[in-house]
């Protein structure tokens, strides 16, 4: 255990409070879920750099890091098609749980002979997109009790509105990354998949 693992950790943490947060249907349970979520997500950055500049790259690093992404992340989709107002489809967060079960299920066959899959460039960038839909939605679920006569309140909610331009445009854009990253993943370990001869 060393510090980049337990800030892995802890975004585990951040994200049953996420979950507690979206379970009162106040404002105060609102910005609880958002502000819980920013702080995991700022943790996945801040995590990874850490362990590249401290030297503290490690095989547990490499998969602890996606397994708690993928918890904080599939928590936020299934939260926000439930939230019908979003525009988030229950098919889109359907292709994106099956995507990260999918990786998962290669990472644990990879695991099996000795091999381990860390995140890839394609996957980061998904990553960051499902988080910045899910920030925007979340930001605008803790501002919609506001008041809209605040010009920096109203542009908040203006940006985090899912009849704006950032809410769908990030959402398809996620979905996009998710679908080529995860056949990406299908690809590259395509010799995991063979049967034995």
């Amino acid at each position: 255990m060393n510090l980049p693992n337990a800030i892995t950790l802890s975004r585990l943490v951040l994200t049953a409070v996420f979950v507690a947060g979206t379970t009162f249907e106040s404002p105060l349970g609102r910005w609880l879920a958002m502000v819980s979520f920013v702080i995991a997500a700022i943790s996945d950055f801040v995590d990874g750099w850490l362990a590249r500049k401290l030297g503290l790259v490690t095989p547990m690093g490499k998969l602890l890091d996606p397994v708690a992404d993928k918890v904080l992340v599939c928590s936020a989709f299934v939260y926000l098609s439930a939230q019908g107002s979003v525009g988030c489809p229950v098919w889109v967060t359907a292709l994106i749980l099956a995507r990260e079960f999918l990786v998962t299920a290669l990472r644990q066959i990879a695991i099996e002979v000795g091999y381990v899959i860390a995140a890839d460039r394609l996957g980061k960038w998904k990553t960051g997109l499902q988080l910045t839909f899910c920030i925007t939605c979340l930001v605008g679920f803790a501002f919609q009790s506001l008041d809209p006569h605040n010009l920096f309140v109203a542009l908040i909610q203006y940006l985090s509105s899912p009849n704006g331009w950032l809410v769908p445009l990030s959402l398809w854009l996620a979905l996009g990354l998710t679908l080529l990253s995860g056949w990406n993943y299908v690809w590259t370990c395509r010799h995991l998949l063979r049967p034995p001869s």
